[in-house]
């Protein structure tokens, strides 16, 4: 549970502010947030690495601002809450804005977010009654209309885009969510950027992951919870259903089992699990295979929503389904111990970023 970024303990917010130290730089300043040990991080060491997302956004090829938005919350700067959210909520727009096609110059746009994203300072949410997520929106279209205090319609659209934003976070009520009010944000922006600009981002609406690292969560209240909602069921297929779709049924359960369920099975069948696969499993994740898989056919499967085939270089038939696609991965069987490591690894990866597309509702 993530809270006091030095001791992990709750935040305290005063109502007025106090002089406090930095506990990283040493920097003392007023505040009115703390933990309740006495510990202040100022904001330029709590968003300390976020000039990683320049690089992030400037290869990003998404037009979809939550997309784009998570990758940037999986960076290792990113904290469950904190002032880079009003530099992130920005840039994700900025990004994803650029990527559908809409006129900007992307680099110049992002060094002007990240200025004035970090002006906004953390919990005005709470003190100014103005979350730096909805702020954060309306900097986005301030900065794609060039707007100033001096503008016309610029001016206009900007604060419109802001007051959606923030009635948006506002309805849902508080307290504070750093990650739903983001998404909020963006999801306010998406359509009024087609609206009012006709520049049609992507607009996907995510499942939330984070629910466990959020002392405050607001459960089934939030619109992006995942209480209540089915997961869909993810089919891996090859032709044995004997190591490759096996490794990636149990890393599927192990490492995406709150997102999607995992099985898996083959055209034909082979009497056990491959015994290379089953041991360097356990080796290197700790998971017994056969403690819970066997071998089976495509017949044996349940209804599926996503198939994933292995890459087996065989006509699979045809299996009902929303989604799908091909891995392309080589059969390690009969090949040394670095040919089997090669291709878990190559599974765990492309689980991880077939969860995040799940997450973020890519795949429909």
């Amino acid at each position: 549970m993530e809270e006091c970024l030095i001791c992990k303990a709750p935040l305290a917010y005063l109502l007025r502010d106090e002089e406090m130290e930095c506990a990283v730089c040493h920097r003392r300043e007023a505040s009115k947030t703390r933990c309740v040990n006495g510990h202040y991080v100022c904001s330029d060491c709590h968003t300390r690495g976020l000039d990683s997302i320049f690089g992030l956004c400037l290869a990003e090829t998404s037009a979809d601002p939550i997309a784009v938005l998570r990758r940037m919350m999986d960076l290792p700067f990113c904290h469950m809450h904190g002032p880079e959210h009003h530099v992130m909520v920005g840039a994700a727009l900025l990004t994803a804005y650029k990527n559908a096609g809409g006129n900007l110059e992307l680099e110049k746009a992002l060094g002007e977010m990240y200025h004035r994203g970090r002006e906004i300072p953390g919990g005005a949410c709470g003190f100014w009654g103005a979350c730096g997520a909805g702020i954060s929106a309306g900097q986005f279209l301030a900065i794609v209309t060039q707007s100033t205090p001096l503008a016309v319609e610029p001016w206009g659209l900007s604060n419109q885009m802001t007051a959606r934003a923030l009635d948006h976070i506002g309805r849902v009520g508080g307290p504070r969510c750093c990650k739903r009010d983001s998404f909020l944000a963006v999801l306010a922006a998406v359509d009024f950027v087609r609206e009012h600009l006709g520049v049609e981002m992507e607009r996907t609406v995510p499942i939330c992951s984070y629910s466990g690292q959020n002392n405050q969560c607001i459960g089934g209240r939030c619109p992006f919870s995942a209480a209540g909602r089915a997961k869909p069921r993810v089919a891996f297929v090859c032709v044995h259903n004997s190591c490759r779709s096996q490794m990636a049924e149990a890393l599927g359960r192990q490492l995406a089992g709150d997102v999607f369920e995992s099985c898996s099975a083959g055209t034909e069948t082979k009497p056990q699990i491959n015994q290379d696969a089953v041991r360097l499993m356990k080796q290197v994740y700790g998971v017994d295979m056969e403690e819970g898989q066997y071998s089976k056919l495509l017949s044996a499967l349940p209804p599926v929503d996503i198939v994933v085939t292995m890459g087996c270089n065989v006509q699979c038939p045809a299996l009902p389904c929303s989604h799908r696609e091909d891995w392309g991965l080589d059969d390690p069987t009969g090949r040394d111990d670095g040919a089997f490591l090669a291709v878990m690894s190559a599974i765990e990866e492309k689980v991880l970023d077939l969860k995040r597309r799940v997450q973020a509702g890519e795949l429909g």
